[in-house]
This record gives structure tokens, sequence and C-alpha cells, in this order.
């Protein structure tokens, strides 16, 4: 379990020195978005498997367990979730603009409007995880002479369905409608331009005439790469999505540590796919792009020589 938390943030460390440092043939918009979804996912791995998740287990009490941690926890956590979760929405948005219209490619689909907006879901993301805050207290308990970080047995009602609301419908409804309907629209189009690219040989070849190829190499990389990164992330978010949404709406007064229940066995399941998606895009960017996977061949190379030139 550790070797496998050191190394998550390890290739998404890798991925973003590679689209930073390399060319690999995608659009400097593109290339900004992933640097940054590689930055957000290390912070989800960091913050929620490696600080919170393992650090429990392994620690009798751990760092947040006193204040001001264990208020600040979460605000890093949804924080950095947050952030991962939209990146690939509006990543799945402007690789629709840039496929799918001319006019607003060029207005938004540019290195400083992607800056922008990354950097507006950065902090947006975080000021939305700001309200947990004050959902967690530090409490001794005299007995084990231990401090422990819970929730807040004292909070309203209100405040609590606010949070709860907020969190749900940033997290788990809006973005998979985005990018349920971004990409249907994608696909759409692309199979309008298909029909019309048939209809368009047909009459070409009646005439002896030749029609270009249907999709230039750069726009078939970007398509493939858009269906990838997005349906990955819906595959692996939606079980934790309809189990949060059970939980937080019909389950919410159970017991969440009673694993005799399904929906605690299926809200872990869907706890570890999702973050498994933060650790897998990677891999998903060298299956689905050759340029990549001969920087990343290339950088694996590099470092086993070094490796034996340094043991010779």
């Amino acid at each position: 379990m550790n070797s496998d938390n050191s190394l998550c943030p390890i290739a998404n460390t890798v991925s973003f020195l590679i689209f930073w440092r390399r060319k690999c043939m995608l659009s400097k918009s593109s290339t900004m978005y992933l640097m940054a979804m590689a930055v957000a996912d290390t912070a989800v791995l960091v913050f929620i498997v490696v600080l919170e998740l393992s650090v429990k287990y392994h620690t009798v009490e751990p760092f947040w367990s006193r204040e001001p941690w264990c208020n600040l926890r979460d605000i890093f956590s949804y924080g950095a979730y947050n952030a991962s979760t939209w990146l690939v929405v509006v990543f799945t948005a402007e690789r629709f603009l840039a496929i799918t219209t001319w006019g607003m490619r060029n207005r938004l689909c540019h290195t400083r409007a992607a800056l922008w907006v990354i950097g507006g879901v950065f902090v947006l993301g975080h000021l939305f995880a700001v309200p947990h805050y004050w959902a967690y207290v530090s409490v001794h308990d005299r007995k084990l002479k231990r401090w422990f970080c819970v929730y807040r047995t004292d909070a309203s009602v209100e405040y609590v369905g606010t949070v709860v609301s907020l969190q749900t419908a940033l997290s788990h409804v809006l973005p998979f409608v985005v990018v349920g309907v971004t990409n249907s629209l994608t696909l759409r189009q692309i199979s309008l331009s298909n029909r019309v690219h048939v209809e368009a040989e047909c009459r070409a070849a009646t005439r002896g005439h030749k029609v270009p190829p249907l999709l230039r190499s750069r726009k078939r990389k970007s398509v493939v790469l858009l269906v990838t990164v997005s349906m990955t992330f819906v595959l692996l978010s939606i079980t934790r999505s309809i189990t949060q949404i059970v939980l937080r709406s019909w389950k919410w007064d159970i017991d969440h540590d009673d694993y005799s229940l399904e929906i605690n066995v299926a809200a872990d399941i869907g706890n570890m796919l999702t973050l498994l998606n933060s650790a897998v895009n990677m891999y998903l960017y060298a299956c689905t792009q050759s340029k990549f996977r001969q920087e990343v061949l290339t950088c694996v190379r590099y470092f086993l020589c070094r490796g034996c030139l340094d043991c010779n």
C-alpha cells in the first residue's frame, strides 16, 4: 500500500514534467489543462491517500486531531478534489469548443484563457470547501488521553443541509451532467461530420477527384484523449457519486463504520475507484498519445542508464 501511494504522485509528477518540457503534439491550451490536472490529482493523492488515510491508520493520534488542523483538513481535501473534478469538466468543455466551433475556438482555446480558467477552478474549488471549516471540532478524551477530530454535534440543521447539498451538487451531480452532455454533443458533431465527408467522397469519386482525410492527426488525437479522460472519470467516479447521494439523502444517520451494511461497503469501493482516477491519468495518456508514450520511454531509459552508471 505504501509503495502504491508513493508511486502514484510520482507518475503524476512525471506527466507534468513531460508536458512542461517536451512537445507531445497537443495544443498549448490542452497541455496547460493536462498539467493542471496532474497537479490537482497529486494534491488529491497527497491530502486524502497519503496524509488522511495512511497517517490515520499508522498513527495513534494524527496531527489533524487538534486545532487548527482539524478544521483545515477538509478545506484542503475537498478543495483538491473539487479542483481535480472540475478541471476534467472544463477540459472537456474546452475540447468541445475547439473541435466543434471555430469562432469560440480562437477566443477561448489559447494559453492565456486556459491559465485564467485553471486559476479560477483552483480558487473556487477551495472557496467552496471553506464551509467545511466549521463542520469539525477537536475534543479531548480524558479516558484515552487522546485528541479526536469529530463532527460538530451542535451544528444547526440548516448549516449541515447547506454544506451537504452544496458539496453533493458540486462534486456528484453537476460534473456528470456537463461531461455527459458535452461528450454527447461532441460525438454527435463528429458523426455528422463523418456523414458529410462520406457524401463528399461519393460525389468526388464520381468526378475523379480526391477528398482530404476526414480528421487531421492532431484533431483525431484530441478527440481520443478527450473521450478517454472524461469517460474514465465518469466510470470511476459514478459509484462514489451514487453512494454519496444515497448516504447524504436517506442514510445520513447510519453508522458509517458498520460494514455489515451493503451501502457502506459500496461507498468504500466508490472511494477507492475515485482515488484510482487520480492515479491513472498518466497511463491513459501513454495509451492514447504515441508522442507522450515515446517521451515516457525516453525518461525510463535515461534513468535506467543513470542507475547502471551509478552502480558501476
